[in-house]
């Protein structure tokens, strides 16, 4: 019983690692991008879906 005690309390350090790892990394900016927004208008993304332009037989 006590090795389920000492896995749980393992797992919940290590979850608690990655928990906060994300934070540090969404506080410090990573996730942000300031480079996509202004760039996408000049981008075409309405290309024409092949299934569209076959006939069907």
């Amino acid at each position: 019983m006590e090795v389920f005690i000492i896995i749980a309390l393992i797992s919940l350090c290590i979850a608690g690692g990655f928990l906060a790892a994300f934070l540090w990394s969404v506080k410090d900016g990573q996730y942000d991008d300031s480079y996509s927004p202004p760039n996408r208008i000049l981008f075409d993304n309405n290309q024409p879906s092949s299934e569209t332009n076959q006939s069907s037989i």
